[in-house]
């Protein structure tokens, strides 16, 4: 095919956009009334669950197979053809991963206000983007952000540390999101989690592996419309039911009022006790004031400094587009995260009336599902069927035979796929938020694979190792390395190394160590040298990291260095010091979500969560840069020209790509 002709079926098909995604939009929402039809004609629950699943993975990867392609500048920056409004939608599925659709509204729904601080971290972090980083590096024109890094600071060696960062951070950000996946898959398909987490592989690896950033551009705009119905829907419906008003970020209001009223009424009736429940809208509880305001600036400057994130921004024809796509991405993101709260507010107000109180003998078959994944528990024990139910209820002395609060512990993650079933609405709905859930968790996985791949494949392999490659060599390179991390992935992700907002909230930390002070001080410092950028990733990065894995995986040695205190039982809500204490607990690691665990947020200097170490990591970042740049020769007169040259919004791409 000739240059021109290809031109001319790319601009086809840039304009032919709206049609094609209406049209597929219309489409998906005529097969969930075709399912709703099959369920009342009788259909059996599991094959409504497989349908909802397997077409929406045929349709992603289809269009990851149509969209395959053979072209460096597609593959690594879908040729730099994506209109902004298309890429707001694509960096929307992208971001919005399994932590926000599934784990997001989970949080809001056990910490109450204090999960506010996620949402407020989160969006923010699209402003700093915007302001800081996102338009300079796409007037740059870099693939990848060390291919910005190397040429800023005059080497392979920044570059090396900007790959180390990347996967570092995007591998943890990865392995939650295809934990996610797995998740559902094991719950809607009946398989078990390990094995269904090596199944939700595939669907990523169609999406990505042939086409790229092309074929992952396209595909998560198709994703964001699946997940963005997936969530809003239930909601719709509860508060059309309960309130008469479509419009749930109307009416949680009514809801969080009806849900302090239950819990005055739980804790009057022996429902509940002053130690297993927390006031939803009391502030503090769960984060000290310190923590709270932590996390908010971690997550906004982490969101700022995310590889995957910062790539969809090279994708844009113009620097001009790529600041109004940041402004639609906040669009389609605020969808979401304005209706996360009343997500929490309905779900936890269903808890309290259709689960708390209820006869032991008398719960319903739904839950048993989540149980035998060790998601539920009640009285101590998987709540698998109603003879372990029972028989652990009975073990408890004094106890009266129903379900109350301090009874039932449910995994954070299991919130919003649960609330259908919960409310007692129809099937379909439990298989759309499923399809929802997934193409959350595949969208970002495609996005933050693909990052990791190219990284690889571009910075060490072309970059450092064999320069004169030929285009062909360099993309199978790609897709190898992309095949090799994505099953790596799976297999740490098969271990279930945590909850999903936690490990998502460490990559953000690390990230924002990494490579916030390099890339801010890179672009609005004509003075940074290639020696402070080197030194401060290196001092900024490795506190962060010393900090999360110390705290994290090795509590003993947490206390002794850092004075760990307040880690609290959480049946009685007392201060734990002794460790060994606190590791005894009742299965304290397994049936706890992580965030309500005794060794979830662990602390060291100034009582600092692990998930904040970015907080430690960034200051001493931009401190090193600054003294070591000062203390050595000021970059060439060129350089600093070329960083004058990425702050104009005007011109053309500073760094010129190869055509062949």
């Amino acid at each position: 095919m000739s240059t021109q002709t290809a031109s001319s079926s790319n601009s086809d098909f840039i304009r032919n956009l709206g049609k094609m995604y209406g049209t597929y939009t219309g489409g998906f929402i005529a097969f969930i009334i075709l399912l709703a039809l099959l369920e009342q004609a009788g259909v059996p629950n599991k094959i409504l669950g497989y349908l909802f699943v397997f077409f929406t993975l045929a349709v992603y990867a289809i269009i990851g197979v149509m969209t395959r392609t053979a072209e460096v500048s597609e593959y690594y920056v879908a040729g730099r053809r994506v209109p902004a409004f298309y890429n707001g939608m694509a960096t929307g599925a992208d971001w919005m991963s399994a932590a926000s659709f599934v784990g997001m509204a989970g949080t809001l729904f056990l910490l109450g206000y204090d999960g506010l601080a996620w949402v407020l971290g989160w969006t923010g972090g699209f402003v700093l983007v915007s302001i800081l980083i996102g338009p300079y590096l796409r007037k740059f024109g870099a693939y990848t952000v060390p291919d910005f890094l190397s040429f800023r600071f005059g080497g392979n060696f920044a570059r090396f540390l900007g790959v180390v960062v990347l996967v570092c951070c995007s591998f943890t950000y990865v392995t939650a999101q295809i934990y996610g996946t797995g998740l559902i898959a094991s719950r809607f398909l009946g398989m078990q989690f390990e094995v269904a987490v090596f199944a939700g592989l595939v669907g990523i690896l169609l999406c990505a592996m042939l086409g790229g950033m092309r074929a992952v551009t396209w595909t998560q705009i198709a994703q964001y419309v699946v997940l963005i119905i997936a969530y809003l829907t239930p909601i719709i419906i509860l508060s059309t039911q309960k309130y008469g008003i479509p419009i749930p970020e109307l009416t949680y209001g009514q809801a969080i009022a009806e849900i302090t009223a239950r819990e005055n009424q739980m804790l009057q009736t022996g429902l509940a006790t002053a130690a297993s429940l927390k006031p939803h809208i009391q502030p503090f509880i769960n984060y000290s004031p310190l923590n709270f305001f932590a996390i908010i600036f971690c997550m906004m400057v982490g969101t700022a400094s995310l590889p995957h994130i910062l790539m969809r921004y090279f994708t844009t024809p113009s620097v001009r587009e790529a600041r109004q796509s940041v402004a639609w991405s906040l669009l389609f993101i605020f969808l979401l995260y304005f209706s996360a709260p009343a997500y929490a507010a309905f779900s936890k107000l269903e808890v309290y009336t259709n689960i708390i109180g209820r006869d032991l003998t008398a719960i319903r078959p739904w839950l048993f599902q989540w149980g035998e994944l060790g998601l539920i528990q009640i009285c101590g024990k998987n709540a698998a069927n109603i003879d372990a139910i029972v028989a652990a209820c009975k073990a408890i002395a004094g106890h009266p035979g129903v379900v109350r609060l301090q009874d039932f512990v449910i995994n954070t993650d299991v919130i919003v796929l649960s609330t259908p079933e919960i409310a007692g609405l129809p099937y379909v709905i439990s298989g759309l938020v499923a399809a929802g859930g997934l193409a959350a968790a595949l969208s970002t996985a495609d996005g933050l694979l693909l990052a990791i791949a190219n990284a690889l494949s571009h910075d060490v392999y072309y970059k450092m190792l064999d320069p004169n490659a030929p285009t062909i060599r360099r993309l199978t390179v790609a897709r190898v390395l992309l095949f090799f991390v994505a099953v790596a992935s799976a297999a740490l992700a098969a271990t279930k190394p945590g909850d999903i907002l936690a490990m998502v909230g460490w990559a953000f930390s690390l990230a924002m160590a990494g490579n916030f002070p390099a890339l801010v001080m890179g672009v609005w410092w004509k003075r940074a040298t290639a020696t402070g950028a080197v030194c401060g990733i290196i001092a900024g990065f490795g506190l962060c990291l010393f900090y999360l894995v110390t705290t994290r995986y090795f509590p003993g040695a947490g206390v002794a260095y850092f004075g760990m205190s307040s880690l609290l039982n959480p049946v009685t809500g007392a201060p734990i010091v002794d460790i060994a204490k606190a590791m005894a607990l009742p299965n304290a690691m397994e049936s706890w979500p992580t965030l309500a665990h005794p060794l979830a947020n662990k602390v060291g200097w100034f009582n600092l969560n692990n998930i904040a170490c970015g907080l430690l990591g960034m200051p001493l970042g931009f401190l090193v840069i600054y003294v070591v740049s000062l203390m050595g020769k000021e970059p060439s007169k060129e350089m600093q020209a070329f960083v004058d040259e990425i702050r104009r919004p005007r011109g053309e791409t500073v760094l010129k790509e190869k055509t062949t």
